[in-house]
């Protein structure tokens, strides 16, 4: 019988939507034994939001009080994987930072971007910049460790009834040869890259880190979260936790507006299951333009300003 625990993402105060869309796979794999590791302080509310979650069974709240390093909580979750037969985290930059470390512990291999469930040891997931689906089969003799795609799957929804939960002390010690510095982020009144309804992206068309002030007027206005291809990651103008990509985030957003994007095979990989993908481009042959439901020729340095304006308008 197939026990599933998964890993909760979050940000000190709220559960990342990565988290539900991990117990929307690991409903699954066991419908009636899931369970959701949150590593918090106890008096967190982290642990009442994970235990409102549709599916979930049981929630073990682990006493943390540290940043949520790899490095600290991987030892943790090996030690309680023993109990599972199953171990989900999201494939978001935490979960690809963790999850190996875990399966490394365990000494099996772990399996990423898990995009479709056949059976509690089968599974699909995308390979060759996604233009390939693989189906993989895991063996049934040892815990499978395994990050989900999140823009394969919608969140779980959230009820109200909670599901019990359990807090638990940590027992192991904090690693010796790593420790938290500090935190830089973007503004963080910005939706999160890989959860957002909507994302503006720009490319190495937009020139510089000055003019990405255009699209963040654009993201603003949207509500949008930003994003950039690896061109213009490559180039300095942002930095690369905005890469969107098969070596960046993948996304799949109700709205997808690319600024000056080509459209190259590896950039189409990170943001292809988007729902409406909209396309301004100067270049009527972009490749960008064959994926677009929406595809504008025209100098973005005109009609970025513009869109600003009229949504302004529109709100006002």
């Amino acid at each position: 019988m197939a026990r599933v625990l998964v890993i909760a993402e979050h940000d000190g105060e709220r559960l990342n939507a990565s988290t539900a869309k991990c117990v929307r796979c690991a409903r699954e794999i066991a419908r009636d034994d899931l369970t959701v590791a949150v590593f918090a302080p106890r008096d967190s509310a982290l642990a009442a939001q994970a235990a409102r979650v549709d599916g979930v069974a049981r929630v073990l709240l682990v006493e943390s009080s540290g940043a949520p390093l790899a490095a600290t909580l991987a030892p943790q979750i090996a030690a309680l994987a023993g109990d599972f037969t199953h171990v989900l985290g999201p494939s978001t930059t935490f979960g690809k930072d963790l999850l190996p470390r875990v399966a490394a512990l365990l000494g099996v291999g772990q399996l990423s971007d898990v995009m479709s469930v056949l059976d509690p040891y089968r599974f699909k997931r995308p390979t060759y910049a996604g233009n390939a689906i693989v189906t993989v089969l895991a063996p049934a003799d040892r815990p499978v460790v395994a990050t989900v795609r999140t823009a394969s799957y919608a969140a779980a929804a959230v009820g109200t009834a909670a599901a019990p939960v359990e807090t638990r002390a940590s027992t192991l010690a904090p690693p010796a040869h790593t420790r938290f510095v500090e935190l830089r982020s973007q503004r963080a009144d910005r939706p999160d890259l890989q959860t957002a309804a909507r994302v503006v992206a720009g490319g190495r068309a937009i020139g510089s880190a000055e003019n990405f002030a255009r699209l963040y007027e654009l993201a603003d206005a949207l509500g949008a979260a930003v994003g950039a291809s690896r061109a213009a990651v490559d180039s300095g103008f942002v930095p690369n936790d905005l890469q969107v990509g098969q070596t960046g985030k993948v996304v799949a957003p109700q709205l997808y507006i690319a600024v000056g994007i080509s459209g190259a095979i590896q950039h189409l990989a990170g943001m292809k299951d988007s729902k409406v993908i909209v396309a301004i481009n100067k270049d009527e042959e972009a490749p960008i333009f064959q994926v677009a439901d929406y595809g504008l020729v025209a100098d973005l340095f005109a009609t970025v300003p513009e869109l600003v304006k009229r949504i302004q308008a529109a709100k006002a």
